[in-house]
Parts: structure tokens; C-alpha cells; sequence
């Protein structure tokens, strides 16, 4: 190689430029290193909407190992080692400490201290990060073994929380000093000293009040204090992302929140367990200057309502803390309201920012629902009194009606949360606070007369009173929530008056008249909506159900007699029909309703039982005459022949048949020449009433026989019918005389199935009945389409 350069001049360029080369080289593999950990982050945005590579790794990222990438392999291998290294001088300060002197002790520690401190300096020159992490990492933990080692070396006579307390401090300082001076406010410095510095904030003033014995409220001031200066941390810092000092204000935010939780919560308990109001002012002053805190915090800070909401409970807290210890445990709940109601009059204040406004307005709510629960809490015995009544119906006693604890507190802290309440609604235009204002406000008024104490007559008038308007809120109210809260309201004063006025009789005529007359009233209303009207339609013809049975009880009459008085209920409906307008079909159901009543007061004596339905037959038989109710014939139906086999049952008849058939034969004559006249017309129609009269009742006797004649005979009739049925293309007869057939062969066959299922092993039928699950379930689809050709076939019989 000839060039013009003498040796020595071309020997030093070459190492120039070798130099220049290694730096290079370092530079570019740190460039490499930063890289690969973004692209394995996040996608570039170059590259939108590439697939994964066929390896699993983005199609956008660079060729990496097969086993796995350079960052995962080599965070492992430094994870690895500090560990190791940690280990070791944990080892070294616990075990071999005590063979060295004072001296080597302390040129240990500082030499390998400073050296673990001062090798990331160099590693993040040379662009090795992760080396840098891992080496930083061992020298903060160095540092706590330094304070320790200090501790156990020269200052054991120290109190072990006071030097806690003093070496967190330093070192939390020496942690925070150390990272800037590592960033220098870039994006190259280290991640983990400063959150650890945050970590080591937080001990201090914590341990400093333990050592100096404080109480709680002490140790509450140095929580809160060490919170506040956290959120002045997270709040300093919050846009600092892409920097080490990110992560840290994270920390600080949620330590913030935690500790700040922490110093109310010992304010809070020590406010409640104050025996005096004096006693209360210290926490409520930590309370304050906690709900101060959180007020500053949401001012500050958009998102962070939550804080906003957290003070505001700490401030009613203070208020109502100071108060409770001169009440009594129902007014020192009414006492934290007008705290809770300030804080809720914040949503109107246009000034206050709207994280400030949202978190109080939350916390005021919140804490005037708690007073309402336990307002309701202390009324449900009031509203769940009257159901002492039904041990004794008319006794003539005062229903489990007392004053209670909470005397006139509860009604008060009711109704105060409604009238909160209803301001609120009428300030969001929203329906959900009309709902709690109007069930806090019924629920109040209701139980306030029991709760005072009131005599009896005070009690039902008040009651009677509070139910009315609320129902009259229910027929009146624009709004859909509002109208359904009232009604709910307005039945459930009316059941509890119901069920108190069972004390005695004047009071169940009295109560029972009025809330029927009232409920007729509501169903006349034509401007209420159709809803409400019908409901209390609905109610109408209950009451007046419920004052027959009343009036029939007060004559002296037998219960099995009550069901005939009853029926006149339905009869009156069924007479009115189309009249009651819009609310037929809900007092028709009501009617339906007193009608099944009616049967059951009867069941106990079969004759009565036989001339209720007879008569029930009779109001349906009335009613089928509308054409829009024609269906109601095949209850009449119904019911007559269930009135005649009861009456044949109640007399001793053991052969039905001989009262059946001269009904089914005239039937089935008129149906044959039904079908003659209208072939169109359906053989339920036709022959289903008069096959029905006799083929159920027979069945049911054949059920009953011991003998072979009857079952014999009532299937060869059923088999006949069936076999008719499938040749003339009848449904009727068809299924009827099947479904006959085949009760009477299971009746037949049932003691022999049970002599084989007794004799068979008991895991057999368990087998076989999985058998037949698989069968039916490998065949699912052509089973489905037999059960469809089935379905079809009988839909073209007539």
C-alpha cells in the first residue's frame, strides 16, 4: 500500500479515525436499542394497518432472534443480574458486616455506593439504558442498606421509628436529587429514581407523628399533609409526559388519593366518637382542611371530580360531626343535611369550575341519600305495623301502632331530601330527582303520624290523606316517572291502610269504602292517563269486592257462603260492559279476579262450590252475548259442567254417564247439523263442547274404579271417536278420543310399569333415558321436521 502520508502521520490518522468509528458504532447501537423498544410498543405511524409478521411479531418490526427479541432477552439478563447483586449485598450487610471495623464498614459501602451511582452516568452516554436501569436500581437499594447499616453501626440508641422517619426523608430527597440531576429535564435520564423518591415521600410525616405518639387526628394532619404535597407534585408535573418526571407525578397522584382517603377516614372516625362538641372541633378541622384540599384539587385539575366529591363528604362530615354529640342519634343524622344541601346548591353556582361543581353536587347527594335511607329504614316498622292485623282480624285493638326511637326526626330528614329533591329536578331537568322527591316525600308524610305517636282515628286520617294525593299526583303528573312514583306510592299506602283498618269493622267499611270511592273517582278522571285510570279501575272493583266479603263475614254468615255476595261484583261489571270505557278491560280482570275469589271461599263446601259456578257460569254466559266478548261462552261452558260434576260428585254419583250422555247426544246432534249447514264451521265448535261432557268425567271415574268394565268400555268409545276423527278429518274427535285413549291405557298400564320399574336396576333407567336423549338428538332435525308435518297435518282438519 503506497500513499503520500509518511508512516507516522498515516498511523495516527488511522487511529483518528478508528476513534471516530467506535464512537459512532456506540451511538448507533443505542440508536438501535431505543428503536427496538418503540417499534415493540407501539406501531409507527408510517406504517397503518400492516398485519402481524407470519412469526407473531408486527409486520412493521425489524428481524429479530427466533427464541426471543434483543430488548425482552436482554431486560431479562439485567432484571437477572441486579437481583443477583442485590442479593449479594444484602447477604454482605446482614451476614458479613460484623467482621469488619467501623472503618472498612464505611469504605465499603461508600465505595461500592458511589461506584453503583456513578456507573449509569456512563452507561447513558453510551446509550446502554437498560444497563443503566438495572446498575441505578442496585445503588438506591444500596442507599437504603447505607441508612440501615448507619442505623445498626452508630445510631442504634436512636428510636427506630424517629430514624425512619428522618432516613426516608433524606433519602427520598438524595433519590430526587439524584434523578434530575440524571435527566437535566430531558428524555435520557433514568425512570426509577424519581417514583422512588415520591415512594420515600410518603414515610415521613407519617412515622414522624407515630414517634411523637400523636393520636389519630395526628397522624390524620400528616397524612393529609404528606397528600397535599403530593397533588402540588402531581400538579407541578402532570404535563411532563415522555419524561422521567412523568411516572413520578402518576405515583404521587394515586399515593395522594390514598393518603388524603387515609386522613379523612381517621378524621371521620374520630369525629363520630367524640363525646362532646368540643372534642369534635379537632377533626372537623382536619375534615375542612381535607374537603379544602379536594375542593383545590378539582379546581385545578379537570378529572379530578372525584377529589371535588371527597371533600365535599369531609366537609358535611365537620359540620354535622360538631353538632352530633348534643343529639340524639335522628337529629345528628338531620344535622349533616344542611352541609349535604350547600353542597348541592353548587351546581347552580355558574362561577365554580365544573369539576368543582359536578364533585360537591355528587357528595351532597350521596349524603342526603344515606340520611333518606335511614329515614326509610326507621319507617318501614312504621308502614309494616298493620300486618299485625291479620293474627287477629277485628279485634278491636290499636295495629302494632307505637311511637318509635326515631320520633319525628325520620319524617323531618324526609322530607327535607325531598325538597332537595324536587329543587334539584326542577334545576337539571331530570326526572330521576322528581322520583326520589316524591317517594321521600310520601314515605315521610305516611310514617310521620305513627312515628309521633298519634292515636288511632289520626293515624288513618293522616294516612288516608297522604294516599290520596298521591294518587292524585299519579292522575295528574306530566311527567311519566313522577305519575309511576306517586302510583307506587298511592298502592302501597293504600295495602298498609288497608290492612290497619282490619282492626276493627267500622274502620274496614269506613277506610275500604273511601279508598274505593276514591279509586272510582281516579278511574272517572278522563284527563289522567289510560295507565292510571285503569289501575284504578282495578282498584275500584277490588274494594268493592272486599266490602261484600266484609259485609257477609259481619252477618254472620258462613265463609263457603261469602263467594255468593262476591259474584256480584263480575255481574255488575259484566252488565256495564262497554260503558266503562276505556277501562273495561282492567275492571273485567279485576271481575275475573273477585270471580276466582269467589270460587275459593266456596270450595270447602262442594254444594255451595257447585251453585257459585253455576252462577259464575251464568255472569260469562251474560257477557258472551256482546260479540266482542264471545269468547267468555266457553267459560260458561266450563263452568256449568264443573257445577254439575260437583253436584254429582257432592251427591254420591259413581256412573256420570247416565246425567252426561242426555247432554252429549242432543250436543252432538246440533253440531252434526251445524256442519251439514256449515261444512266451514270447526268440529271444536261442533262436537267439542258434547264430546267433552261426557269423556271428561267419565275419565276422571274410570280413574277412580277398581274395575275393568268401565275402563274397557270408555276406551273402545275413545278408539271409535279417534278412528272417526282420522277418517272424516275431524280435530276434535280426534284428539279428544286420542288424549281419552291414552290416559285410560296409562291408568291400565301403570301398576305393571311400576312391578317392571321395581324389578329393573336402578341405573337402567337413567341409561335409557340418555339412550333416548342421544336418538332424539342425533335425529333432531328429522324429528323437527315430523313435529312440523304433524303440526300441518292437523292444522287441515277442521
Amino acid at each position: 500500500m503506497n500513499t503520500s502520508l509518511p508512516p507516522a502521520e498515516e498511523l495516527a490518522l488511522i487511529d483518528r479515525e478508528l476513534v471516530r468509528l467506535d464512537a459512532r458504532r456506540l451511538y448507533l447501537l443505542g440508536r438501535r436499542d431505543w428503536l427496538l423498544r418503540l417499534l415493540y410498543s407501539a406501531p409507527p405511524a408510517g406504517a397503518p394497518g400492516r398485519g402481524p409478521a407470519p412469526g407473531g411479531a408486527p409486520a412493521w418490526a425489524p428481524a429479530a432472534a427466533k427464541d426471543a427479541s434483543a430488548p425482552s432477552a436482554q431486560n431479562v439478563l439485567l432484571t437477572l443480574g441486579a437481583v443477583l447483586l442485590a442479593v449479594a449485598a444484602l447477604a454482605f450487610t446482614l451476614v458479613s458486616w460484623g467482621s469488619l471495623g467501623i472503618a472498612g464498614r464505611s469504605a465499603v459501602l461508600a465505595v461500592v455506593t458511589a461506584a453503583a451511582l456513578a456507573a449509569p452516568v456512563l452507561l447513558l452516554r453510551r446509550g446502554l439504558r437498560s444497563t443503566a436501569e438495572s446498575v441505578g436500581a442496585l445503588g438506591l437499594l444500596l442507599t437504603v442498606l447505607d441508612a440501615y447499616a448507619l442505623y445498626a453501626a452508630a445510631l442504634s440508641g436512636l428510636d427506630a421509628t424517629g430514624y425512619a422517619a428522618g432516613a426516608a426523608a433524606a433519602l427520598a430527597a438524595l433519590w430526587a436529587g439524584y434523578g434530575w440531576v440524571l435527566a437535566r429535564g430531558g428524555p435520557s435520564g433514568l425512570r426509577l429514581p424519581l417514583p422512588a423518591a415520591v415512594l420515600a415521600a410518603q414515610l415521613p410525616l407519617p412515622l414522624a407523628a407515630l414517634a411523637s405518639d400523636g393520636g389519630p387526628v395526628r397522624v390524620g394532619w400528616a397524612l393529609l399533609v404528606t397528600a397535599a404535597l403530593d397533588v402540588a407534585a402531581a400538579l407541578r408535573f402532570r404535563s411532563a409526559r415522555g419524561t422521567p418526571g412523568a411516572p413520578a407525578a402518576a405515583l404521587a397522584a394515586a399515593l395522594g388519593a390514598v393518603l388524603g382517603a387515609g386522613a379523612l377516614l381517621l378524621g371521620t372516625a374520630a369525629s363520630w366518637s367524640a363525646a362532646s362538641p368540643g372534642g369534635a372541633v379537632a377533626p372537623a378541622a382536619l375534615l375542612l382542611a381535607g374537603a379544602a384540599l379536594g375542593a383545590a384539587a378539582a379546581w385545578r385539575e379537570p378529572r379530578a371530580a372525584a377529589a371535588a366529591t371527597a371533600g365535599g363528604v369531609a366537609w358535611a362530615v365537620a359540620v354535622g360531626g360538631v353538632a352530633r354529640p348534643a343529639l340524639d342519634t335522628g337529629w345528628a343524622v338531620a344535622a349533616h343535611l344542611p352541609a349535604a344541601l350547600a353542597l348541592v346548591a353548587c351546581v347552580r353556582v355558574a362561577g365554580l369550575p365544573a369539576a368543582v361543581r359536578r364533585g360537591s353536587a355528587r357528595a351532597g347527594a350521596g349524603v342526603s341519600a344515606l340520611a333518606a335511607l335511614w329515614g326509610w329504614a326507621a319507617a318501614v316498622p312504621a308502614l309494616a305495623a298493620p300486618l299485625a292485623v291479620l293474627d287477629e282480624v277485628w279485634s278491636g285493638t290499636t295495629p302494632g301502632w307505637s311511637p318509635y326511637a326515631s320520633g319525628a326526626s325520620a319524617p323531618v330528614v324526609l322530607l327535607v331530601v325531598a325538597g332537595a329533591a324536587w329543587s334539584l329536578s326542577r334545576t337539571l331537568a331530570r326526572p330521576e330527582p322528581a322520583v326520589v322527591a316524591v317517594v321521600a316525600a310520601w314515605s315521610g308524610l305516611f310514617a310521620a303520624p305513627v312515628l309521633l305517636g298519634l292515636p288511632a282515628a289520626g293515624v288513618f286520617a293522616a294516612q288516608l290523606a297522604v294516599t290520596g294525593a298521591a294518587g292524585c299526583l299519579a292522575l295528574r303528573a306530566s311527567a311519566r316517572g313522577t305519575s309511576f312514583a306517586a302510583a307506587a306510592c298511592a298502592l302501597g299506602g293504600a295495602a298498609s291502610v288497608s290492612l290497619g283498618a282490619l282492626d276493627g269493622r267500622a274502620a274496614t267499611f269506613a277506610v275500604w269504602g273511601l279508598l274505593g270511592a276514591g279509586c272510582a273517582a281516579g278511574a272517572a278522571y278522563g284527563r289522567a292517563p289510560r295507565w292510571a285510570r285503569s289501575t284504578a279501575a282495578g282498584c275500584a272493583v277490588g274494594y268493592a269486592a272486599g266490602l261484600l266479603a266484609a259485609a257477609a263475614a259481619a252477618s254472620g254468615l258462613a265463609v263457603a257462603w261469602w263467594g255468593l255476595p262476591v259474584l256480584a261484583v263480575p255481574a255488575a261489571v259484566a252488565a256495564l260492559g262497554p260503558r266503562l270505557g276505556p277501562v273495561r278491560l282492567s275492571a273485567e280482570a279485576a271481575a275475573g279476579a273477585a270471580g276466582l275469589l269467589a270460587v275459593a271461599l266456596a270450595a270447602p263446601r262442594p254444594g255451595t262450590l257447585a251453585l257459585v259456578l253455576a252462577l259464575a257460569g251464568v255472569v260469562c254466559a251474560g257477557a258472551a252475548v256482546r260479540p266482542e266478548r264471545r269468547a267468555l261462552g266457553w267459560a260458561a261452558v266450563a263452568l256449568f259442567a264443573a257445577a254439575t260434576w260437583v253436584r254429582l260428585a257432592s251427591d254420591g254419583v259413581t256412573a256420570p254417564e247416565a246425567y252426561t250422555l242426555p247432554v252429549t247426544l242432543p250436543a252432538l246432534a246440533v253440531g252434526f247439523l251445524r256442519r251439514r249447514k256449515d261444512p266451514e264451521a270447526s268440529s271444536w265448535t261442533a262436537y267439542g263442547p258434547g264430546l267433552a261432557a261426557t269423556l271428561l268425567p267419565s275419565l276422571l271415574a274410570a280413574w277412580a274404579d277398581a274395575d275393568w268394565q268401565r275402563p274397557l268400555l270408555l276406551g273402545l268409545a275413545a278408539l271409535a271417536l279417534t278412528l272417526a276423527g282420522a277418517r272424516r278429518g275431524l280435530q276434535a274427535p280426534l284428539l279428544l278420543g286420542g288424549a281419552v285413549l291414552a290416559a285410560v291405557a296409562l291408568h291400565e298400564l301403570a301398576p305393571y310399569v311400576a312391578q317392571v320399574a321395581g324389578a329393573l336396576p336402578r341405573w337402567l333407567p337413567p341409561a335409557l333415558a340418555g339412550l333416548l336423549l342421544l336418538a332424539v338428538g342425533a335425529t333432531y332435525e328429522r324429528r323437527l321436521a315430523d313435529a312440523r308435518r304433524l303440526r300441518d297435518a292437523l292444522g287441515r282438519l277442521r
